[in-house]
C-alpha cells in the first residue's frame, strides 16, 4: 500500500451501493417515504390544532402562554445552560412563544402533508423536537425525529408525491433537467486556474 491517496480516492469518485440507490430513487419506496412524511404531518397538525383551536388553546394562546411558562419553569432540562435559557428567556416571553409553537406545529404539519417545502418542514420538525427533548420531554419525540430524518434524507422521493414533486416535474418539463445558471469554469487543466467567460 504505497499510494494512500489512490486508495482513499476522492469523495466524488465513490459510488453508493446499488441497494441504497434503489432505496433513494425507487417509486415503490417513494410511497413508503410519502406515507411516513404524511403520517408525521398529521401528527403535527393534531398537536397544532389542539393548541390553536382545541383543548390546549387556553394554555398556549391565552393567559400569557401559561402552558409554555409552566412547562419551561417546572420541566427537567437536559442541561443546566438550557435550564437557564428556559428560565431567563422562555418563561418571561411565554406569551408569544406559545403562539409561535402552536402556529409552527400546525404549519409544519400542513407542509409535510401537502409535500410543500418538504426539507424546510422536516428541519423545522427536528428543531421543535430538539427543543422538546432538551426541555425534558421524550414521549414520541424519537419516533417523530426518525420520520423527520427519513423525510429529510429521502427528500427527492418522499416529496415526489406532493406539491414539491409537481413543481419539480413542471420545472423539468418546461425548463429542462438542469434549471440553474451555469457559472463559467475556472479550471483549464488540473492545477491551472484560468478565468473564462
Amino acid at each position: 500500500m504505497t499510494n494512500i491517496a489512490g486508495f482513499l480516492d476522492g469523495p466524488s469518485h465513490r459510488a453508493n451501493p446499488g441497494m441504497w440507490e434503489w432505496i433513494k430513487e425507487s417509486k415503490v419506496m417513494a410511497v413508503v417515504w410519502t406515507a411516513m412524511r404524511v403520517w408525521l404531518g398529521i401528527m403535527w397538525i393534531q398537536a397544532g390544532w389542539a393548541k390553536l383551536w382545541g383543548a390546549e388553546n387556553a394554555a398556549f394562546l391565552h393567559h400569557d402562554g401559561a402552558g409554555v411558562a409552566g412547562f419551561a419553569a417546572h420541566g427537567q432540562a437536559a442541561y443546566s445552560w438550557w435550564g437557564s435559557f428556559l428560565h431567563s428567556f422562555v418563561v418571561p416571553n411565554s406569551g408569544w412563544i406559545g403562539i409561535l409553537v402552536a402556529v409552527a406545529e400546525f404549519t409544519i404539519g400542513v407542509a409535510l402533508v401537502a409535500g410543500i417545502f418538504t426539507r424546510v418542514a422536516a428541519l423545522g420538525s427536528l428543531a421543535l423536537l430538539f427543543t422538546y427533548v432538551m426541555s425534558g420531554t421524550a414521549s414520541v419525540c424519537a419516533l417523530y425525529a426518525l420520520f423527520a430524518i427519513v423525510t429529510l434524507t429521502m427528500w427527492k422521493t418522499s416529496s415526489w408525491i406532493g406539491v414539491d414533486g409537481l413543481l419539480s416535474n413542471y420545472r423539468n418539463i418546461h425548463h429542462g433537467k438542469h434549471f440553474h445558471v451555469r457559472l463559467p469554469s475556472l479550471h483549464k487543466a488540473p492545477g491551472t486556474l484560468v478565468a473564462t467567460a
